[in-house]
């Protein structure tokens, strides 16, 4: 799929088809916007103005939100305007997405940009956006790290041993996901895939609950960034980091390749998002802040403490990255069945 992003598509958005009206002046065709329209069109020289809507499309209380909030954060301070955070979750994020994609092209709205939402959704259902005519990516901002994480209860002290234990009780033990088609969730499919294991998955409303599911017995393991802080109180056990390097915060903890689990994992994670017709000098200047945000010393130690990686990426090679993912996920998702289940 494609991520060449048509910038000036719906350019005349705002200009609906009642009130537009093709005029001939001097032999040239233009499209007649109301006045107050026009003047309501924003100087990219004095944006921004006013306060900015920072969409979040995921709940409360997981490292995504804790991830846009800090960005939400650091925003205002580079760009001198009240950043306000509000969370759209549902859909896997797709509620969000389709938010920000009927959203004004103003500059005034952002979204915390998922890979899932551009990458794995695609795969398995109709939109209600575009995901390559519908946004304009300013930056990718962070990779993520999730980590294989087990309850102190099963007994189990490395990926090996949680294969061996799976593949003595085929289908019982639980493994627990943000949710369908989330990102724990494509990666329990790719650990079943590579292991030949059979493991139940119960899907949650988000990365939140997966802590008090685990404490309480309800699933036996799971994959999700909130694993760094249960294994470092003891709460959960780090089996492996579900990445092709360690996790900065669990040197300890082996990588997934070096915990015998050889795939090729595509890269994507969260971006800054615009809608698409949004002015170019308006997503510059979101990138660079967001560049500048990344660079802080003490903003990275912050999202690593969130199982973050702060990773500043141009536009380009960003879209790139996703649509490399969106490949990889187009023939995984057929071949494990998500889209049935």
């Amino acid at each position: 799929m494609p991520f060449s992003l048509t910038l000036l598509r719906n350019a005349a958005r705002g200009c609906t088809r009642r009130v537009a009206a093709s005029l001939l002046l001097g032999g040239a065709l233009v499209c007649a916007m109301p006045a107050a329209l026009q003047a309501a069109q924003p100087s990219p020289a004095n944006w921004p103005e006013r306060p900015i809507t920072f969409i979040v499309p995921f709940p409360p209380g997981g490292n995504s939100d804790n991830l846009g909030r800090i960005m939400a954060e650091q925003l205002r301070i580079k760009l001198g305007v009240p950043v306000i955070v509000e969370n759209r979750p549902g859909g896997t994020t797709s509620v969000g997405t389709e938010a920000l994609a009927r959203a004004q092209p103003d500059g005034y709205t952002l979204l915390l940009g998922a890979a899932t939402a551009f990458t794995v959704l695609p795969h398995l259902r109709k939109l209600p956006y575009d995901p390559e005519r519908d946004f304009t990516f300013a930056a990718g901002i962070a990779d993520y790290l999730p980590i294989v994480t087990a309850s102190p209860q099963l007994g189990v002290r490395s990926l090996q041993e949680l294969v061996e234990l799976a593949r003595q009780r085929p289908g019982e033990l639980k493994i627990g996901s943000a949710g369908i088609a989330s990102a724990g969730h494509i990666a329990s499919e790719i650990i079943k895939r590579a292991s030949g294991i059979d493991v139940l998955h119960v899907p949650y409303k988000g990365s939140a609950e997966l802590i008090s599911a685990l404490q309480g017995g309800q699933i036996d393991f799971f994959i999700d960034g909130v694993g760094l802080n249960m294994a470092q109180d003891g709460r959960g056990v780090a089996l492996a980091t579900f990445a092709e390097r360690r996790h900065p915060m669990l040197p300890d903890v082996p990588s997934l390749p070096e915990a015998g689990i050889k795939e090729d994992l595509p890269q994507g994670g969260w971006g800054l998002v615009l809608p698409a017709g949004t002015d170019p000098a308006i997503v510059a200047k979101v990138g660079a802040a967001a560049k500048t945000i990344l660079a802080d010393p003490d903003t990275i130690d912050r999202l690593l403490r969130a199982s973050v990686v702060a990773e500043y990426i141009d536009p380009a090679p960003y879209r790139e990255n996703l649509a490399k993912a969106y490949r990889f996920y187009g023939e995984l998702i057929p071949a494990v069945g998500i889209a049935t289940q």
